[in-house]
């Protein structure tokens, strides 16, 4: 799961709707390449991961080692004053970490566990359509093509949640999905809306310390770490952290980050269904996963309800 172009952009300081001059140059489309592969690819590194290291200590191995390397690498180039935030910038950038990467991952890395990859992402597709209902509690006005893709995502949901048609995949599984897109979703309209460090790489850093820590203390709590034995986990696992940590992590969002700036946001917001595509074929190819009609279907009406959100919202 990945930081939202809403949210990055409040956080950032920036116009959403500021227009931008020039033409796409080659590099703009080699980092929109970037955050469709690298971010799509993310569900199935999660899910060789999780088969022989615990899920939540993943995540906080994950996350700290990513914080770590944002944090130093920045102030390498900019020094240390660069990660100096308020009390109050700080306290937003923890409490959206906590959502975004112990609520919103953490189910994730639990639901893969029985949950194939590709359809993990397509369950956490329809983040963007939680986003609109959680605007229009917060008093946001939506408009009804709007409202309208959002019920055309839900009904793909339901597809996708219906018992018997999603193959071995267990309903437990799939709620903690819904869970995770539902709470992700919240951090990203909290991240618009609280006082958030103006640099997004500095409040990635935060928000990264943040899930850590939340991710181990969960992890102690499901008693992980005293059954973790380093030398269990697989060759194939450790690779898939290395992958997350520094191509996950830092790589995909270091382009995200400077797409936000360089490149049209409707544009840079079509990683919210092209994620999903890219998951499920990534899955189907390295891990044998089935495709059924209902995965297919329901992945396809999730896919076209954010479309059209994407489309109408700015």
């Amino acid at each position: 799961m990945n930081f939202p172009a809403a949210a990055a952009k409040a956080r950032a300081g920036a116009d959403p709707d500021a227009p931008r001059t020039g033409g796409l140059g080659a590099a703009v489309w080699a980092a929109l390449g970037i955050v469709y592969v690298v971010w799509g690819s993310t569900y199935l590194a999660i899910r060789v991961v999780v088969e022989t290291m615990p899920p939540l200590l993943s995540g906080a191995l994950r996350f700290g080692a990513a914080a770590l390397l944002l944090g130093a690498g920045l102030a390498a180039r900019k020094g240390r004053r660069a990660l100096r935030v308020t009390r109050g910038q700080l306290g937003s950038a923890l409490l959206v970490g906590l959502l975004l990467l112990v609520g919103g991952n953490g189910l994730v890395v639990l639901a893969e566990r029985t949950v194939a990859s590709g359809l993990a992402a397509l369950m956490v597709a329809s983040m963007p359509l939680w986003v609109v209902l959680l605007r229009r509690l917060f008093g946001a006005r939506t408009g009804r093509a709007t409202l309208a893709g959002v019920l055309v995502g839900m009904v793909g949901l339901v597809v996708l949640t219906a018992p018997g048609l999603t193959g071995e995949a267990g309903l437990s599984g799939l709620l903690l999905l819904v869970g995770a897109a539902v709470v992700w979703a919240l951090g990203s309209v909290l991240a618009g809306r609280l006082p958030m460090p103006a640099d997004p790489f500095v409040a990635s850093v935060y928000e990264m310390l943040a899930g850590a820590a939340g991710a181990l203390v969960l992890s102690f709590a499901r008693g992980e770490p005293g059954g973790f034995d380093p030398g269990a986990v697989s060759a194939a696992s450790w690779g898939g952290l290395v992958y997350l940590v520094l191509f996950g992590s830092i790589v995909a969002f270091t382009s995200y980050a400077w797409l936000l700036q360089r490149a049209p946001l409707p544009l840079v917001a079509t990683y919210a269904y092209v994620n999903p595509v890219v998951a499920v074929f990534l899955g189907w190819i390295f891990l044998s996963e089935a495709l059924t009609w209902p995965i297919m279907l329901g992945g396809a009406i999730v896919v076209g309800g954010v479309f059209l959100v994407a489309r109408n919202e700015r």
